[in-house]
């Protein structure tokens, strides 16, 4: 079985997380969208939060899974049985970031393959930071999130 880790934060998923895991559901048998914890980091929406978002996004795609790891995301694609990561890139510096981060993970995962998918022009300005900022800031984030999510009624404390 063929199968893929898409790993990050989703907070919140964006329109762009949703159309990259869909065009790769034909490549894959099987796409884990896995929300990785830092507890270094403040997030804006509680992973439980995130998590339910991504299994609603995701509801309609049997061979799309939903999970939540700690840790090096190579040491979580090994127990889960996953030789592949997805990734997005929007720009060139995505590219220089990811293209280093893959290497890396190829090394600390034993041959863990990353594909990337370039961004379509519709999505290549959204990025959870800017979401985040838009919504903390009181704007309309509607645009750039999956039509099915809907958000908290306040947003300014973080999770």
């Amino acid at each position: 079985m063929h199968t893929a880790v898409f790993p990050g934060s989703f907070d919140p998923i964006t329109t762009g997380h949703v159309d990259l895991v869909r065009r790769a559901v034909p490549l894959f048998d099987r796409i884990v969208v896995a929300v990785g914890i830092n507890s270094q980091k403040s997030y804006l929406f509680g992973l439980e939060q995130r998590m339910q978002w991504l299994r609603e996004v995701f509801a309609d795609e049997p061979t799309v899974r939903v999970d939540s790891f700690e840790g090096l995301t190579a040491h979580y694609c090994s127990r889960i049985g996953a030789r592949y990561l997805l990734r997005g890139l929007r720009n060139s510096s995505d590219f220089d970031y990811e293209k280093t981060i893959s290497q890396l993970n190829g090394i600390v995962g034993d041959g863990l393959e990353t594909f990337f998918l370039i961004s379509q022009p519709t999505y290549s300005h959204i990025s959870s930071t800017i979401v985040r900022e838009i919504i903390k800031g009181g704007g309309d984030a509607r645009p750039f999130l999956p039509d099915t999510l809907q958000l908290p009624a306040r947003h300014d404390t973080p999770a």
